[in-house]
Order: C-alpha cells, then structure tokens, then sequence
C-alpha cells in the first residue's frame, strides 16, 4: 500500500528518510525553512553528499514520488504521517537545544486545527527520555486543541544511520525500533516498516529514546577504548593491529569490531553532542558518571597527540588530507580534523586542506553555520588540487580514507612525513621511504 508522507528537515536524517521512503514506492513530500534545500530535491538534486543519494533523488523525482516545499501546513494536509528529523544541536552547557524540534511541532500542530482525518506524527531527531511526552505533546495538544491518542498518534522511531552509508542503513538496518503510548498507535508504522529487514521493536517512547542514546554512548566509549588502548600497546611496542585483531574476534559476549579499531578522535553532529547531554541530565540528577564524563576529555586529548606528533617533527608546512569527520560525506560539524586544522593553525603552522568531498560553495544551513563560526578563513586553505597540496606539504596528515593509495604513492617524497589518524590497513598505505607514523599504532 502506497503511504503519503511528510518529512521535516532535509539535512543528512531527513533527506535520506525521505528518498528512501520514496524508493519503496511512497508518496513523500520533505519539508524544510531552506529554500536551496527545497528547489535542490525538486530539481532531482541530492541536497547532501552522500552515497546512493543523487540516484535516489533523481529517480523519486522523475517517478513524481518525491518532492519538497517550505509550505508546513501543505505538507501535512497532502500527508499522513509526518517525519520529523530536524537537528537538535548542543547548547554551550551542554544541553540539548530543541527549539527546531518545539517549532516543528508548533507548524504540524497548527496544520492538524485544519485535517480532519487521521495523523501520526514520527519524531526521528535524537531527545532524551522524557522528551516526547514531556514537551512535544503536550505542545501538539496545545497548539491544535486535539487530543493525543484520538485525534492523532505520536511515535518515536530513532534512527541508526551513519554518514557516509546512510542509505544501506537506512535500508538495511540493525533493527526498527518503535515507540508509543499505546502499541495500537503503531499500525502505519507496522505497514511503512512491513518490508525492512531486521527485528522490530515497539515499546514505550522513553525506552525508544534511551535505546539511541544508548547506542550513541557505547559508540562513543568504543572509539575511546580502543584508542587509549591504541596508544598504550605503542608506547609499549606492542603490535596494536594485532591486539586489536585477535580482540575483536570474540564476537559471542556481545562485542562488535564496529568502532573498535584504533583510530582519531570521533567527531560528526551525533556523538559529541549525546555525550554532552547525558553529562548535562546527570548534573541534573546529580549523578556522577565517571566513565561517561571521561569521553569528551579523552577524545580531545587524542586530538592533542596529532598535535603533538606534528610538533615532534620540526617541520613547518602540513599538508592535510580530508577535513569532514568522515570520507564520503561534506559534514565538517565538530569535526576533529577541523580542530586539529585550528590547532595547528594556533601554533602558528602553514596548512593547506584537500578533501574531495569538501567545497565551501555547497555547505548550507548548521554545517556552514559552524564551519563559519570555529574556523571562518578555512575557505583560504582549502585545494582541490591533491598534487599540489601534497607537493607543498613537508608534514602529511592522512585525515580520513578518501585518499586512494596510488595517488598518495605517486605524489609522495622521501623527504616527507606521514602522520596517519585513520588506521589505513596494510595495502592502503602508500609505498614510499617517507617516514611513517601512526597516531596509536
């Protein structure tokens, strides 16, 4: 059965949601304040880098199953569900600011005073326990003079996508989770979710809640773990690759090899600020969380070892390799390689950037916002030249894996330094007398 849906906010959560629901053949129309964002997916536009995406958004668009407006009230009328996936970033305290989230809420609610058939309204953006029920409904309650559970439902599904393989994710995920009030208020969702693999779910909203923050948490403390770890076996000289190697073989007590390897610091627009939010809900609480409140210490201590190890080598011109979090996504939010790059900077270093996912003329809405406000000049050092970055560079930093071998190979000197934070395996890492270092390994 073909659903009509909404979506609201068209960065990496909601653009993907939305071409993927409309590659399962329904009708989906994305919402978002960002005229650029709107007239991009109208056009057949991928308003994100990400893979899958341009094709997805291309064929949605040509089979007239997706399109876009800044029109809220629109959307919700001409849908039956309503997707909600904008940001809800950290304020300087820590705490969640859920603004995007209140207004949202606010414009549906205000649509549904108009609908007189049924609604689901889905929250996506990650909240804490509490949330839902606590501030979305009863602004929805208010604002539309409805009733919850009999006029329109109200579920929590988060979301377990990973930038640069969001769209497998999304279409192959881990498992749906489902929650709600009343388990009866799940029937579409049952229906949208019919053909996705993997186990479903349904439990409470405060259990759907946590369970992503849960996630998010352990995710965070893996990263962690195995970088301290990392760092310990090579001040040791031990062989960390292979510690990490037969470690994470043991797959039976529940441990994965995801986010297990040895690596830089986390980064991106989820962890960091998840971290934050449980500190600030434990201060609350006045809970102390001693493992917890290490995470964010820990991880910018592992910035300062690449600072460190830049500072080791005398040298003065860095060539950096990959400034998003990731490869294979433009998102620069909290970015440990930004830090490092404002870092180096600070102590008075020439840096010059390449990342081919990287262009300053495409960032839009909280990514430019942020780039603008951490690190504003870094349009002067950004190059799409690779070989002429590298040609410059006396330090080069391998910040993320969208360098290929042979090109790094080529382009390479004996005379050179490479610092390497991604972990690159054995048949990744160029083939050349320059001096290697690894960041723990």
């Amino acid at each position: 059965m073909t659903l009509a849906i909404s979506v609201f906010g068209l960065g990496y959560v909601g653009s993907v949601s939305a071409a993927c629901f409309a590659s399962m053949g329904h009708r989906v129309i994305g919402v978002d304040v960002n005229p650029a964002k709107v007239e991009m997916v109208e056009g057949g536009r991928s308003p994100i880098i990400e893979a899958g995406m341009n094709e997805l958004v291309a064929e949605g668009n040509r089979a007239c199953r997706l399109h876009a407006t800044t029109d809220s009230t629109a959307a919700v009328l001409e849908s039956d569900i309503s997707f909600v996936c904008v940001g809800t970033p950290s304020l300087r305290n820590g705490k969640l600011d859920l603004s995007h989230i209140e207004k949202v809420a606010r414009e549906i609610a205000a649509a549904l005073k108009q609908k007189k058939s049924a609604h689901t309204f889905v929250l996506r953006s990650t909240v804490l326990p509490g949330t839902v029920e606590s501030i979305v409904l009863p602004v929805l309650e208010q604002v539309s003079g409805r009733r919850a559970g009999t006029d329109f439902t109200v579920v929590y599904n988060p979301e377990f996508m990973r930038e640069g393989s969001a769209v497998a994710d999304f279409l192959q995920p881990p498992y749906t989770i489902l929650g709600a009030q009343d388990l009866s208020h799940l029937a579409p969702l049952r229906e949208l979710y019919q053909q996705t693999p993997g186990k479903v779910f349904e439990t409470s909203i405060a259990v759907a809640e946590m369970v992503k923050y849960l996630s998010n948490a352990f995710h965070a403390v893996k990263v962690v773990f195995a970088n301290e770890v990392g760092t310990l076996c090579k001040h040791l000289n031990v062989d960390a690759q292979a510690v990490t190697e037969i470690f994470t073989s043991d797959v039976r007590l529940n441990i994965s090899p995801a986010y297990l390897s040895p690596g830089f610091a986390f980064g991106g627009s989820c962890l960091p600020k998840d971290v934050r939010a449980l500190m600030y809900k434990a201060k609350e609480l006045d809970l102390k969380l001693p493992m917890l409140e290490s995470l964010l210490p820990s991880n910018a201590e592992h910035v300062e070892r690449a600072v460190e190890a830049v500072m080791r080598t005398g040298k003065r011109k860095i060539a950096q390799l990959g400034l998003s979090f990731k490869a294979g996504t433009d998102d620069l939010r909290e970015s440990p390689q930004v830090q490092l790059v404002k870092r180096l900077l600070g102590e008075g270093y020439e840096v010059r950037v390449w990342d081919q996912d990287v262009s300053l003329g495409r960032l839009a809405g909280s990514n430019r916002q942020y780039i603008e406000e951490v690190i504003p000049h870094i349009g002067s050092l950004l190059s799409s030249d690779l070989k002429d970055v590298l040609g410059w560079g006396e330090v080069v930093i391998v910040g993320n894996k969208s360098v290929k071998k042979d090109e790094l190979a080529s382009y390479l000197r004996g005379d050179q330094i490479v610092i390497d934070l991604v972990n690159l395996n054995k048949n990744l890492r160029a083939d050349s007398s320059s001096s290697y270092e690894g960041i723990c390994w």
